[in-house]
């Protein structure tokens, strides 16, 4: 049986939520343990419930108070092993691209499918992250169009097999199927994305993507 993924939805249209909530709540995989209709009610649940935290955050953008981009600020730099998805009704890339610099693994159009959705919560669940073609290109032009740059490395700052991993992990390849691709182990495999966090200084696997594209280890031809 598949893991339990636990999920706190935010967002303060509240037929919209309730809408979400009910969809997930027919996933057999799906918990919902919380809803907040804006950022300072999530932040107090964390900040007060250390012991029941979700796997994955679904998060709008414009709230009241504490907006989505400020929230997904504060909850990565004090919860930084929560996943954040950005649900909402804005699809320009400066928006895509923000809510990706502060820290959020996915985005998603409010005109997105059930299907598309669902999709999205398994894919971050398994592999931390998940970008469609659409927000890899605008987290490639963001890069190039921007002075966003962290220092290039040498020849010896990333080993061959970290560079094979961290290729992988950019083709959203879970764990297990970068340790079968490379014939190692799974643990092997979170031994050099651990390494790569450290060296690139990303904060999620996340930002080891756009790490990649920063300094031209993954173009994607979209």
């Amino acid at each position: 049986m598949s893991k339990t993924i636990k999920i706190i939805l935010v967002d303060d249209e509240i037929l919209f939520r309730k809408g979400i909530s009910f969809l997930l709540s027919r996933e057999k995989n799906i918990d919902i343990i919380f809803e907040a209709a804006d950022g300072e009610e999530l932040i107090d649940f964390l900040q007060n419930n250390r012991n029941n935290h979700p796997d994955i955050i679904i998060m709008d953008l414009k709230m009241p108070g504490i907006n989505g981009v400020e929230a997904t600020k504060i909850i990565h730099a004090e919860f930084p092993k929560l996943k954040i998805i950005a649900l909402t009704s804005y699809n320009s890339k400066s928006f895509v691209a923000n809510m990706i610099d502060v820290g959020a693994v996915s985005y998603l159009i409010k005109n997105a499918t059930p299907l598309e959705l669902i999709t999205t919560i398994n894919e971050v669940a398994l592999k931390g992250f998940y970008y469609t073609d659409d927000v890899m290109k605008i987290i490639q032009d963001d890069v190039l169009t921007s002075k966003k740059t962290k220092s290039i490395f040498d020849n010896n700052f990333l080993t061959t097999r970290e560079m094979d991993v961290l290729k992988l992990i950019c083709s959203q390849k879970s764990t297990i199927e970068i340790a079968e691709d490379l014939f190692i182990s799974p643990r092997t495999v979170e031994g050099h994305r651990n390494n790569l966090l450290l060296k690139t200084e990303s904060r999620n696997i996340a930002g080891l993507v756009v790490y990649a594209v920063q300094n031209e280890i993954m173009v994607f031809d979209l």
